[in-house]
């Protein structure tokens, strides 16, 4: 295996191919209709994912080592809460236009910083708390014109809803990945995505008495094609990181609102309105300042723990 700063390039190819099938998954689900029950899609990603998943890990010889855990609660909480933010988000998703639900979907590493304050106890200071009070205000430009339309009802107030729902998930999200760094201390990653895909599979089936449909043969085919990319994206984005660090390919998570707009334009005919590109701007700069921070304090202890070596 290489090392992690060992071919840079590569990783950030795998990102932004992650990028590329992450947003084909959101593609397929808005192509399968917005009445399909949000557990009912949340199932077929799970399930669907599983085999790309295995598939890799029987390649990569870690199949069986990946199914022993040390901590089966542990995984339980991180599916929990995965499993509820990611219904949401599909919800959100079914019933916003595309680059919206990317752009307020930006909002969970911010979320992230917040809980890693409160609950993992990590300093924060004053250039990254400014840098999460700057995003939330992109949060607000692009979520308030959704908001005010709860007055005009019908399909206006789906799209209040799912604005809701999206920022929902963005709070549930940041636990979930709050809960993945303490795993990730005493778990590998394989383990990880493995218990969580199978989690979430199970747990979506409780949704089964509120509303799964019989489904066409069209949208079956668009929910079974989103499953197996959610789990390739998966794949490739683990692949990433085994090639540069995170702060190096984290910042090409953002190259989606971009490829997510063309997609949205040509595909659905959605066009992003003013505050939604001036909220996606802000949010955008602060999620980047916030990982150059990280980067930053990351190559402080790394100095500190070599002059105390």
């Amino acid at each position: 295996m290489r090392s992690a700063i060992g071919n840079p390039m590569r990783g950030i190819a795998f990102k932004v191919g992650s990028v590329i099938v992450f947003l084909a998954m959101q593609t397929f689900i808005k192509l399968a209709g917005s009445d399909i029950q949000p557990g009912q899609v949340t199932f077929c990603r799970s399930f669907f994912a599983l085999f790309p998943i295995m598939g890799y890990l029987a390649y990569q010889g870690q199949l069986r080592s990946a199914f022993y855990t040390a901590n089966p609660i542990g995984h339980l909480k991180r599916g929990t809460l995965g499993i509820i933010s990611m219904g949401l988000g599909f919800y959100g998703l079914l019933h916003l236009p595309l680059p919206e639900a990317i752009a307020l979907g930006y909002a969970m590493p911010l979320v992230a910083v917040i809980f890693a304050a409160l609950f993992l106890g990590e300093t924060v200071r004053i250039y990254r708390w400014s840098a999460v009070l700057f995003g939330m205000v992109g949060v607000a430009i692009i979520s308030w014109p959704k908001l005010t339309l709860f007055r005009e009802g019908g399909i206006h107030a789906e799209q209040a809803i799912g604005a809701i729902t999206v920022l929902l998930a963005s709070v549930l999200g940041g636990m979930a990945m709050i809960q993945v760094r303490r795993l990730v201390e005493e778990e590998k990653t394989a383990t990880i995505v493995l218990y969580f895909s199978i989690t979430a599979t199970v747990f979506s089936l409780v949704t089964v008495p509120f509303g799964w449909q019989v489904l066409d043969m069209k949208p079956q085919l668009f929910l079974v094609a989103a499953g197996f990319c959610g789990g390739v994206a998966q794949i490739l984005l683990t692949e990433s990181y085994r090639h540069a660090d995170v702060s190096t390919v984290a910042p090409f998570e953002y190259t989606s609102i971009v490829i997510g707009g063309v997609v949205a334009y040509f595909v659905f005919g959605d066009v992003p309105s003013g505050a939604t590109l001036l909220g996606t701007a802000i949010v955008v700069a602060a999620g980047i300042f916030i990982i150059y921070r990280e980067h930053q304090l990351n190559l402080e202890r790394r100095a500190a723990r070599q002059a105390g070596s």
